[in-house]
Order: C-alpha cells, then structure tokens, then sequence
C-alpha cells in the first residue's frame, strides 16, 4: 500500500497501551511499517528520539507531563525531517488547527477505520497533509497551509517559562506556591501570568485554564 519500499520507522507516542496494542495489529497489513519505539507521554518522546532514528511518530494529544500539542512543536523545532501524524479523539476545529499550526502533518480520529490509519500513513510519510474523512469535508489543504504557514497558535508564541506557568496556573498553583516551586519570586510570577492573559486575551485565570485545556493546549490531569 505505501509508495515506497523501504522500511518505515514508526514511534507510538499514547498514554494508554491498549490502543498502542491496536495500533500495532494494524500496521501488520504492511511489512514495511515497524515500531521501533513506544512512548507514554511527551518526556518519553522526547527521550527516545535523542537515541534512535524515526521516520514517523504517531501521537494523542492528551497526554500527561509534556502533552501532544507542545511535543510536536518541540519534535518539528530539532527534527523537522520527522512525520507527525496525530491520532486523537478531538473533533473540536480548534485542536485541528492548533495541531497543524504546531507542526502535525495530518490528523486522524480514533473512530476512523483501520485501512483508514494505513491511508493516513501512506499520504504523510509521501510528504502530503492528511485529515481525517470526519473533517475534511470542512477543510482544504490551502486551509492547512494557512493554519501552518500564517495563522500562529498563540501556545506556540509562549516561552519555556510562561508554559511552564500556564501549566502550573491549570494544575491551581497560587502565585505564592509558583514562587516556591520555581525558587522566583512572586512579582515575577504575577508578570509572566499577566502575560498569559495578554497573549490569550484572556480576562482572568479560571478564564485561561478553561480556554487552555479546552483547546488542548495543557492537560488537565
């Protein structure tokens, strides 16, 4: 089924086992797609990829620690050669562009179809977009272009620290125990929590986190 004949290296990138398992019996329908790795969260992710050569990693959005969406920018910022395929049960159109203006080079929903991941996988790894036969009706690869190319998530303007804030603001650390756990102090965590709300155009936190993890920028664990 893929356009090429040689051998496709896929990291599995899913917090829950089970639909890794599933994923794997799938890819048996072509010998030349071979995991060569599994990851539970991003961390892990990243980990592996600083040891071994992969063509294509296929990730969920949701998952703990570094999630999906800030993974993939990471990925695309040190191995840009590397395909992102995102598997997910998201079908808000925010995740979807949030996930293409990172960086992901298709995007495939859990209800669809196994023959439907091997399409999916076949059109990435040829260096096409994919989207999922859920969305595409909705969008056209100058859509995708544009999200990429053009329209900038605002996750993707943040710094290391302001995700680092944004991340501890939805877990409901207090300015206060920030300061502590950062070793900063608070005026410095109350600049960079104005600056969050400033880039989001956000009124007030509870406001943020809501918007945050409704778009799948941070998880809620």
């Amino acid at each position: 089924m893929m356009q090429t004949n040689e051998s496709i290296r896929i990291l599995l990138a899913d917090d829950h086992v089970l639909i890794r398992h599933g994923i794997k019996n799938i890819m048996k329908k072509d010998s030349r797609l071979h995991v060569v790795g599994e990851a539970n969260n991003g961390k892990e992710l990243l980990s592996f990829l600083d040891s071994a050569e992969v063509d294509l990693i296929i990730l969920d959005i949701s998952m703990p620690g570094i999630g999906g969406m800030e993974a993939i920018g990471i990925v695309k910022s040190k191995y840009a050669w590397i395909k992102i395929l995102v598997l997910t049960m998201h079908k808000n159109k925010q995740y979807f562009y949030n996930a293409m203006s990172a960086g992901a080079d298709g995007y495939l929903m859990k209800d669809d179809s196994d023959e439907e991941l091997l399409v999916a996988i076949e059109k990435v790894v040829a260096g096409k977009s994919y989207i999922s036969p859920f969305m595409a009706e909705d969008f056209a690869d100058d859509v995708i272009n544009m999200y990429r190319n053009e329209k900038k998530s605002p996750f993707q303007e943040l710094t290391r620290r302001e995700k680092e804030i944004l991340q501890l603001v939805v877990k409901g650390f207090t300015s206060k125990k920030m300061a502590e756990h950062l070793h900063l102090s608070q005026r410095t965590i109350d600049h960079h929590r104005s600056n969050l709300l400033r880039k989001f155009n956000r009124k007030n936190s509870v406001d943020l986190v809501n918007y945050a993890v409704r778009n799948g920028f941070i998880t809620s664990e």
